[in-house]
């Protein structure tokens, strides 16, 4: 029995419930651009439901129009410790909480409800100060503490209401009690302003010494919050622009455009020597990534003329639009390749270029359009939900639309050119501060 027969049977016996893809459907072969692990379907939806207290309230709002199950698209995810959250945005009517999360505990699979969280009444839309309205992608740090941005938004595109200001709120895990909110200044936002991903960046000074980053898609900027000061600021720069050339996609059989789609994913390297971090981003309509360190976001005054600070790294390739991106301790990066139903890695410790590049992740059906990605405690966490299926065709409800797919990142990695260190890089180093 090879080796990955065994896996496959070791897995199976150990994850009852859980199904295993072959995460590489439709890939043409392997060698060390190609991961060969196997991934495994934790959950998946044909329609999304929510965990009410009973049935009858469950028809209750159903009968009212304030639960109209068609119209959920989850989005984001993050997990700490028996929790798996999973966000929600109001684009649409009918949904009726945005911040959600499934234990861990009791469901090992399936199609599980969501609970909201922290509770119903926080998740009430348009109860701005009490209740979040629409939340995208969130963070929780290592000091258990839960990063949420809430837009205040109902609505998509044309049919946006800006129902509350946004705001940042931050929730401690152990209690599930806010610790701090705060709105977004007028001038941290413009009139096209729509934010969709958070970053948190924990200093050397520990739980205190904490900065969240907000990229603007469609405003062209990034907002810096500092938890010590309690304070916010904007940065812009044409980095944070679409690439006019790499506004045309081609997602679930749909041909699109989405040209206006700047500054999106965000990833966050390991603290260096000098006590920073780097900042990597990508605009959504692009196909290169950028970078900076947080050493000049830090500083609201070094930020304010910063320009020559940015880098400009490889483009990835044709094809390699990405939405969510993230960095492992250990400086790994994952990314999301929407146009290919995969998911991509990049060993940090060699420089950004296509040919050290690698796809751990793919399948022509079950990650088509992967919106977020997470790692935790070694685990690759991916979420797939057919998004332009849903937001300019219409989505097949008796089909699997919504999945939650996993994988060990040293299963993803191995064989691949994002498994190899370079024994030349030595002392934490990244390669493009040498």
């Amino acid at each position: 029995m090879d080796w990955s027969l065994r896996f496959l049977v070791s897995t199976y016996l150990l994850c009852g419930m859980w199904s295993v893809i072959s995460a590489g459907n439709a890939l043409a072969g392997w060698d060390s651009h190609f991961g060969r692990a196997p991934l495994l379907e934790r959950f998946s939806w044909k329609m999304l439901d929510f965990a009410y207290p009973d049935e009858m309230s469950r028809q209750l709002a159903i009968s009212k129009g304030e639960f109209i199950p068609e119209n959920a698209l989850p989005v984001g995810i993050e997990i700490w410790r028996n929790k798996l959250f999973v966000t929600v945005p109001r684009w649409r009517d009918g949904i009726p909480s945005t911040l959600n999360y499934i234990s861990l505990d009791t469901n090992r699979g399936g199609s599980p409800k969501l609970t909201p969280y922290p509770n119903w009444a926080q998740n009430k839309a348009g109860a701005c100060g009490s209740g979040m309205t629409t939340v995208y992608r969130i963070h929780a740090d290592v000091c258990n503490r839960l990063w949420v941005l809430d837009t205040g938004t109902i609505g998509i595109g044309d049919t946006t209401v800006q129902a509350c200001p946004y705001t940042l709120n931050v929730f401690d895990l152990t209690t599930d009690k806010i610790l701090r909110q705060y709105q977004l200044r007028p001038e941290d936002i413009n009139q096209n302003t729509f934010i969709a991903n958070i970053a948190v960046d924990l200093g050397k000074g520990g739980c205190e010494d904490a900065f969240a980053y907000l990229s603007d898609e469609l405003g062209y900027g990034l907002i810096v919050y500092s938890w010590e000061q309690n304070k916010s600021w904007r940065i812009t720069h044409s980095y944070f622009m679409p690439d006019p050339l790499a506004g045309d996609y081609n997602i679930g059989g749909l041909n699109f455009q989405w040209g206006e789609e700047g500054i999106f994913g965000m990833s966050l390297s390991p603290i260096a020597l000098d006590g920073y971090r780097t900042l990597l981003f990508h605009p959504l309509s692009s196909n290169r990534e950028f970078a900076v360190s947080t050493r000049i976001l830090r500083n609201e005054e070094l930020a304010k003329d910063s320009y020559h600070q940015f880098q400009v790294l490889e483009e990835r390739g044709p094809n390699s639009h990405c939405t969510a991106s993230v960095m492992d301790e250990n400086g790994l990066q994952f990314f999301n390749l929407i146009d290919r139903n995969a998911i991509g890695c990049w060993n940090s410790l060699l420089p950004y270029t296509p040919v050290n590049h690698a796809v751990v992740a793919k399948h022509d059906e079950a990650l088509i359009f992967p919106a977020d990605v997470k790692v935790n405690r070694g685990i690759l966490w991916m979420i797939s939900d057919k998004m332009p299926i849903f937001l300019l065709s219409s989505l097949n409800y008796t089909d699997v639309n919504f999945r939650i797919l996993t994988v060990p990142v040293q299963e993803a990695i191995s064989g691949t050119v994002c498994e190899n260190t370079p024994w030349r890089y030595i002392n934490n180093r990244i390669w493009w501060d040498r």
